[in-house]
């Protein structure tokens, strides 16, 4: 499996910005340059292992929340991911979105959703 470093790059950028860090506050925090940090953000560049380690530890997330789309036995990241995005819903928006991925999840189980490898 080769790893997708644009979705690498999503995920970095989208816990930088939950955190309100700017790119060279990340880069600061994870001795990067701040022109590394926006390469690794758009995918146009692989990093190497220290240096997603630094990144991480600066965003204060698992290597598994920012591989979880590259790893296959990802569940418990995207499950703390789900927990964040609900953590400050209202009831209402609560009783919606639950009501919706009932009705997703039923739909993906009858309608199976074939995945192509890369």
């Amino acid at each position: 499996m080769e790893l997708d470093y644009t979705a690498i790059g999503v995920r970095i950028r989208r816990f930088r910005k939950n955190r309100g860090l700017t790119q060279q506050t990340l880069a600061e925090l994870s001795d990067q340059e701040p022109s590394n940090i926006s390469h690794i953000e758009r995918g146009a560049t692989k990093l190497s292992l220290p240096t997603l380690v630094s990144i991480a530890n600066a965003l204060g997330v698992t290597a598994d929340d920012i591989l979880c789309d590259s790893v296959s036995n990802a569940s418990a990241s995207y499950e703390r991911e789900v927990s964040e995005l609900l953590s400050d819903c209202s009831h209402s928006e609560l009783k919606v979105i639950t009501g919706t991925m009932r009705a997703l999840k039923e739909n993906l189980r009858n309608n199976p959703i074939q995945v192509s490898s890369k």
